[in-house]
């Protein structure tokens, strides 16, 4: 009886503690998912837009960069564009604004460019045909966003669907970071 009681308690406190743990996070430093490439300098990406334009990730440094690898049949790509699209928009009127990217994993141009016509969202989108680039980053599955520094370092890695005002929150929070 006594061990039933005294299993009970601790039963008791420990989810007590759970709950005040839960209670005190701040869920925004939660944000950013674990890898090896975070604060090392990103991944060489060269590669074609779905337009047919080169792109090389190196001359992009000086920028801001977010590389967001996307599917158009991806129920969570789909669910979380209308938060790139208004990201975009207000990172456009920055003079340092981000430089906002698809990765498109595994679909056809034509089905990117549908998806995107109907959608909204005229930033370039990166083929990766061989599935390179998302073997380089570390992308399990769709969607995931990357953001890489004006130095052309790994600053944030977000697993899953964007929530609504993360991408700028974070950029803020990079942005004060690098000019401390």
């Amino acid at each position: 009886m006594k061990a039933a009681r005294l299993g009970a308690l601790i039963s008791a406190l420990v989810l007590a503690a759970l709950v005040a743990v839960l209670v005190v996070s701040d869920g925004e430093s939660d944000i950013g998912a674990r890898s090896p490439l975070l604060g090392q300098p990103a991944p060489a990406v060269n590669t074609t837009t779905i337009d047919d334009q080169t792109f090389d990730l190196a001359r992009r440094k000086g920028s801001w960069v977010v590389l967001n690898f996307f599917n158009s049949t991806c129920v969570p790509c789909i669910a979380e564009h209308p938060t790139l699209v208004e990201f975009a928009r207000g990172e456009s009127t920055r003079a340092d604004g981000v430089e906002l990217y698809t990765v498109v994993n595994d679909d056809a141009d034509a089905a990117v460019r549908d998806f995107f016509a109907a959608n909204g969202g005229d930033w370039p989108k990166l083929r990766d045909a061989d599935g390179a680039i998302a073997v380089a980053f570390g992308v399990a599955k769709v969607p995931e966003t990357w953001i890489i520094d004006p130095n052309g370092f790994v600053r944030l890695r977000i697993i899953g669907q964007l929530a609504g005002g993360v991408l700028e929150s974070q950029m803020t929070r990079l942005r004060e970071a690098s000019s401390s």
